[in-house]
């Protein structure tokens, strides 16, 4: 029987993506686009918004002279935002430190922002055919299953497991090809449910197949309730215009422009008055709704205020036309409620 790694080269070879518009050649800026954002994201849903990434920002020069409300405009409901920011601050490191020229070993990737490990190999084997392990979530779940390793991979002593064996079972040519078969096989034959297979290269040692245990390797992450948070979300016009404010760099939506928050039980008129100084003249509570983070769940009761004609604008705040207004860097949940209110 061959290799582990013939099998996966020579499936990828013939029956891998091989039309993914990073894809088109090895040039590293892209490659690290599409790693960034393929993190904790879907292939069909990245496309769209690194397509319109590139068609902005072609290489990293471009990328490290943009504003970091441009890049966040165009992050706009691809979520983790925090990755956005790395990015920018990632090219603008690669421009100041390595004068332009993208790093080509993992040692030197992973040192720069939102980088870790993994990312760094891909990185370096993909465009440079650096021999490294990689080692993201499709990685783990064919790795898992394959060689029948149980308890959930976030655990650190089943992750470092993982790694030895990722590392172990590298090729020594065609790093690229067998980097790019691993996460293929765990994107389209070795998915979280129903896997494939028959369809498989490595079906015929696998430890998950042969004991029928493909439901439960790899261990599923130990539940927990998330918790619930509510919060009001204002609505603030005046003459056609709504007020938007800078949100904190860090935290939820860092950077990001926002609708003012207040807790559940408190007056939003009196909240205006008293932080801004606008007088309401009319008042609507529209419906709920809610947007799911890793960690909690976030119920948004929004909230319309028609305000008397303001004198001033409070610092960090601008005042957008409603039909511009959803053209800022704005959290998906503020984009769906603008929708909402233009219609």
């Amino acid at each position: 029987m061959k290799s582990f790694a013939s099998r996966v080269i020579d499936w990828q070879r013939l029956h891998g993506r091989h039309d993914l518009p990073w894809q088109i050649n090895r040039d590293p800026y892209r490659i690290w686009l599409s790693e960034i954002m393929l993190q904790q994201t879907q292939v069909a849903t990245v496309i769209p918004y690194f397509e319109r990434f590139i068609a902005r920002f072609p290489d990293q020069t471009a990328l490290a002279a943009a504003s970091e409300d441009e890049v966040l405009a165009l992050w706009s409901g691809l979520g983790y935002y925090s990755r956005a920011r790395n990015l920018l601050a990632a090219a603008r490191e690669i421009t100041a430190r390595h004068s332009g020229h993208f790093p080509d070993t993992p040692e030197t990737l992973v040192t720069l922002p939102g980088i870790g490990r993994s990312t760094a190999a891909a990185i370096a084997a993909l465009a440079f055919a650096r021999r490294c392990a990689i080692l993201d979530g499709n990685v783990k779940r064919v790795l898992a299953r394959h060689a029948g390793i149980t308890g959930w991979p976030g655990e650190k002593t089943v992750e470092n497991h993982l790694w030895q064996l990722a590392e172990s079972r590298l090729p020594r040519i065609a790093i690229a090809p067998y980097t790019q078969g691993m996460m293929d096989l765990g994107a389209t034959l070795c998915t979280r449910s129903q896997p494939d297979c028959p369809a498989c290269p490595v079906r015929a040692d696998c430890v998950a197949r042969i004991e029928q245990r493909t439901a439960e390797l790899p261990t599923a992450r130990p539940r927990k309730k998330l918790p619930e948070k509510q919060i009001q979300m204002l609505l603030l016009l005046d003459r056609g215009e709504l007020m938007l404010e800078k949100r904190p760099p860090r935290g939820i939506w860092g950077g990001m422009w926002g609708l003012p928050e207040l807790s559940v039980g408190e007056d939003p008129a009196r909240h205006c008055l008293e932080r801004f100084g606008f007088t309401t003249r009319s008042l609507h509570r529209l419906p709920q709704l809610s947007h799911s983070f890793t960690h909690f769940r976030l119920h948004i009761q929004p909230v319309r205020l028609q305000l008397a004609p303001r004198l001033a604008t409070p610092p960090g705040q601008i005042w957008l036309p409603l039909d511009e207004a959803p053209h800022a860097a704005l959290p998906a949940p503020v984009r769906k409620l603008l929708a909402q209110l233009n219609r």
